[in-house]
């Protein structure tokens, strides 16, 4: 089942409701994301540190074949 944008976006602010994120549908069939997620708590952590943080607010969406989300692309940094 294809997740939509705006529940990857909840997952994802759950657990960082300040920052600024985007997500981008990257080949039309909901399957395929990339999110940029920029938030002040990855000052300081390095780029693994960041993309763990943000993979795990997804709760098991991405595990195995049978996850609701096939494929995101992650850049994560905080503001500059």
């Amino acid at each position: 089942m294809a997740m939509q944008a705006h529940e990857i976006e909840a997952l994802i602010r759950a657990d960082f409701p300040d920052a600024k994120i985007t997500i981008t549908d990257l080949a039309g069939d909901g399957n395929h994301w990339a999110a940029e997620v920029i938030d002040e708590s990855f000052r300081n952590k390095n780029r693994v540190q960041q993309q763990r943080a943000v993979y795990a607010t997804l709760k098991g969406k991405m595990d195995g074949p049978s996850g609701d989300l096939h494929a995101l692309a992650l850049t994560t940094k905080a503001p500059e």
